[in-house]
């Protein structure tokens, strides 16, 4: 008998998340069996009481449940209590839930293991302070950057995000009108890509061999992604980062860590139709 794992979200047709773990399982061994599967909103303790006492070993979470899922984990891992919000359950030895969040992690080993970007003493700017940012703040700030500047058009929202996370590191917020100098890496975590639309930047934001990465993937690269490379910065979209967090879920519940690069070059080739 397989292992039962299920990704759950609404909508949840498009997901990739069964190639990516079916990837994963063919590349370690691991005897899983991985599906999408679709809840109504407003039903996700219902949904996942019964996923797990039918066997299920391990949950993804996506939108628009992981703050269900947060609240109904019974112990928390503090990069999840940090986002306060749960993309990842596991059903442990002692039939209790874990619940974590690795979409930070995922982001950091993109950048970095992926695309080598250096992120230690560097000045960094991310646009949004919705869920993205604050799930990818804890581990972004473990890599020992020199300054996150959190900029959202409601400046409370920054503000608020500097004030629970300014103990791990050095932080600023602003609104989208003015901005403190260049940065060395530029993150759009907001939703602006999602509608084909582009974060209203200055162009002084960018700073001598400035990189530029975009949370959203797809076929085609996202207007922010065109803005900053028509400024010479480098960019990159967030399908290494869908990869990765995928990577540290699967890790949590096989123990086994996933190559990710061939993974992720058989995503981008589909993506690209070849």
């Amino acid at each position: 008998m397989s292992d039962r794992y299920a990704v759950v979200g609404n909508p949840i047709a498009h997901s990739l998340s069964p190639q990516i773990h079916g990837a994963f399982a063919a590349q370690t061994g691991e005897n899983i069996h991985y599906e999408k599967l679709l809840a109504e909103e407003g039903s996700f303790a219902d949904f996942a009481r019964i996923f797990f006492a039918a066997g299920g070993r391990g949950l993804n979470i996506t939108v628009p449940f992981k703050v269900d899922a947060y609240h109904f984990a019974d112990e928390l891992t503090e990069r999840a209590r940090a986002a306060g919000a749960v993309n990842t359950l596991k059903k442990q030895d002692d039939g209790s839930l874990l619940g974590d969040n690795t979409d930070g992690a995922g982001l950091v080993a993109d950048l970095v293991d992926n695309l080598g970007w250096q992120l230690r003493d560097k000045k960094m700017l991310v646009i949004g302070a919705g869920g993205a940012t604050r799930g990818a703040l804890l581990p972004l700030l473990d890599e020992k950057p020199q300054l996150v500047h959190i900029a959202n058009r409601t400046f409370s929202r920054a503000e608020q995000l500097v004030a629970e996370f300014s103990v791990r590191g050095t932080l600023s917020a602003g609104g989208l009108d003015v901005f403190p100098g260049e940065f060395d890496l530029i993150v759009n975590a907001s939703s602006a890509s999602l509608g084909g639309e582009l974060p209203p930047l200055p162009d002084s934001v960018i700073g001598p061999g400035c990189r530029a990465y975009d949370m959203v993937y797809g076929a085609e690269p996202t207007p922010f992604m065109d803005w900053a490379r028509e400024r010479s910065a480098e960019v990159a979209d967030g399908l290494g980062m869908l990869v990765g967090q995928a990577a540290e879920s699967f890790y949590l519940w096989r123990g086994v860590h996933p190559e990710v690069a061939p993974v992720l070059a058989g995503l981008r080739a589909r993506l690209a139709g070849k």
